[in-house]
């Protein structure tokens, strides 16, 4: 069965691809503003990985509550 919120998270990862690359400033462009989109870029896949993370930890702690085990703290 497909994790659909992994493959949603998945495809949000690479659309903000797509949009940096649409948003990346020109050569004539102040050079702050392609840090700028980079480090934009890359806390938003960095923050779905986190909260992909996250949802592997609650599917987790559901299939122990349904196993009769007590979820791991953390």
């Amino acid at each position: 069965m497909v994790d659909l919120k992994g493959l949603g998270y998945l495809i949000s990862s690479v659309s903000v691809g797509f949009l940096g690359a649409v948003a990346w400033p020109g050569p004539d462009d102040p050079k702050w503003h392609a840090w700028a989109v980079a480090i934009g870029m890359a806390t938003s896949v960095l923050g779905m990985g986190v909260h992909f993370i996250s949802h592997r930890k609650d599917r987790k702690d559901i299939q122990r509550a349904a196993d009769g085990e007590q979820p791991k703290s953390g």
